[in-house]
């Protein structure tokens, strides 16, 4: 049997985003193995007017092929980022360099001077938006103490979580939770 063909896509963060892609790989009739976070393992590899119409389909609804190796690295720090911040219920107890390295089998700082290089922020700072994110949504859902955010989220303090947040948003958690209207963002767009 053939080896399977991976591609990988950028914007893919929630289970949403896998099941818009198995609807796509379906009605374009492309047989596939498997939808993950960031790519779909092809049972075979497509032809160039099958790529071109996936690749439009994906763009159509916020997602896009990745080809190039240094944009795939990115997408899956992106995506090892995400998923362990928002769709884990581990405590976030990581050391991110170790985690990332380990993870995709490359040297840390080099993994962060591309970040930095293709996205324009740091990896960092990117990790840190991330959390925030997870903040916002946790202070929505008004479930759990600031407190309990800080333990879940790694932070030291809730002083620790609170200045992030500030310096982030502008504001502090309280007076997010209080503010009505204010808009997430989605989590490819972070």
């Amino acid at each position: 049997m053939a080896e399977s063909i991976k591609l990988h896509i950028k914007n893919m963060v929630c289970p949403r985003c896998l099941t818009a892609v198995e609807q796509i790989v379906e009605r374009l009739e492309i047989p596939y193995a498997n939808v993950a976070l960031g790519e779909i393992d092809l049972k075979h590899a497509i032809d160039d007017e099958s790529k071109k119409r996936l690749s439009e389909a994906l763009e159509e609804i916020g997602f896009s092929l990745i080809d190039d190796r240094k944009s795939r690295l990115i997408g899956q720090m992106k995506n090892l980022i995400v998923q362990k911040i928002h769709h884990s219920q581990d405590v976030l107890n990581v050391k991110w360099a170790e985690y990332i390295s380990d993870h995709l089998n490359y040297d840390y700082k080099y993994l962060g001077m591309l970040f930095s290089s293709v996205e324009s922020i740091t990896l960092e700072q990117y990790i840190i938006r991330q959390k925030v994110e997870r903040i916002k949504e946790l202070l929505i859902y008004n479930e759990i103490t600031l407190n309990q955010m800080a333990f879940q989220l790694g932070y030291s303090s809730v002083a620790h979580l609170s200045s992030q947040f500030k310096k982030i948003t502008g504001m502090t958690p309280s007076q997010f939770k209080n503010t009505i209207g204010i808009k997430r963002k989605t989590l490819d767009n972070v």
